[in-house]
């Protein structure tokens, strides 16, 4: 695994909390808050870094994790996904950068995906002083913060610049008309049911929420094209509204030519891989971090040998 040196944590150490060293996982990682330059004419954003503390080589540079926390468009913050966040920066080796983005109702779309493209942006720019690789950024995100992290890769595709190299989009809501068998189905269900979710996409969107003229951006579902976006992870629950939504975006990932895993958790509920000590959250939570350990620290395999005559080349055309 790659860590960060020493030498590139000076600039944050003045920020930095003391560090807990009754705590095994604190001690591994530094933690510090800034704020990050907002869109234009916004307020900053406030992010959490973690950076793991180890020796490392100097000339190396570690791949990152932007995060976004579930909370369905309403609710959560920087607290939501902070043991996540540790867990992933120590484990993977990879600088994880928490985003506390605006909340509906009072911010509702675009302010969310626009605090993460700012976000992403900076991320990128930091490269030497974070001592991150920046084409070896991946977003991930968990509820709601999955469909920001669907919606802003769809957004850094149409835009020049960086362009994150993973998706990670656990139980992501995706489609804000609820039409789906699932959506139809779980009406009092743990943690999401129907009248949740319809309340959510409101507050996200307002009254354009189910209408016929709704953004991608808002809701990732509603996109027609998924080509040229980068491979993803996406993993759903069983009993939760926003099932099927997450299995039909996995599977036009695929049919689009996207390298894409999909995981389904059966007798699970949305949001219970938050369940401490609950053996499936573990397992939930392992099979993310090994994902983006297999796109972000793992080497390219060699190109295969070619056996055989050499393929003759084609006639040209007349």
């Amino acid at each position: 695994m790659v860590h960060l040196y020493d030498r590139e944590l000076a600039a944050w150490a003045p920020m930095l909390p003391p560090i807990d060293h009754s705590d095994p996982e604190s001690a591994r990682v530094w933690i510090a808050e800034v704020d990050v330059p907002g869109p234009a004419g916004a307020p900053a954003v406030p992010v959490r870094v973690y950076a793991p503390v180890r020796p490392a080589d100097p000339w190396a540079f570690s791949p990152a994790v932007l995060y976004f926390h579930g909370g369905g468009f309403v609710t959560g913050g920087l607290e939501t996904g902070h043991d996540e966040c540790v867990w992933t920066a120590t484990t993977l080796g990879a600088v994880v950068v928490n985003v506390g983005y605006r909340l509906a109702p009072q911010f509702p779309y675009p302010q969310a995906l626009m605090d993460a493209h700012a976000a992403l942006y900076w991320l990128s720019a930091q490269g030497e002083s974070l001592g991150i690789d920046p084409n070896r950024i991946a977003v991930a995100g968990e509820d709601a913060g999955a469909g920001i992290a669907a919606a802003l890769c769809l957004l850094a595709r149409e835009r020049t610049g960086v362009r994150p190299c993973f998706q990670l989009l656990a139980g992501p809501l995706l489609d804000d008309r609820l039409a789906s068998p699932s959506a139809q189905q779980f009406t009092d269900t743990p943690m999401l049911d129907r009248i949740q979710a319809a309340n959510m996409w409101f507050h996200y969107m307002g009254a354009a929420a189910g209408g016929p003229d709704v953004s991608p951006y808002a809701a990732p579902a509603r996109a027609q094209d998924l080509t040229g976006l980068p491979p993803a992870h996406v993993s759903v629950c069983d009993i939760d509204p926003a099932r099927d939504e997450g299995i039909a975006y996995a599977q036009r990932l695929i049919q689009a030519g996207v390298p894409t895993e999909l995981h389904h958790y059966p007798g699970t509920f949305h949001g219970c891989a938050s369940i401490p000590g609950a053996e499936i959250a573990q397992r939930m939570r392992e099979d993310r971090v090994s994902a983006l350990h297999r796109a972000l620290c793992t080497p390219p395999l060699p190109p295969a040998p070619v056996h055989g005559p050499p393929v003759p080349a084609s006639p040209a055309l007349s």
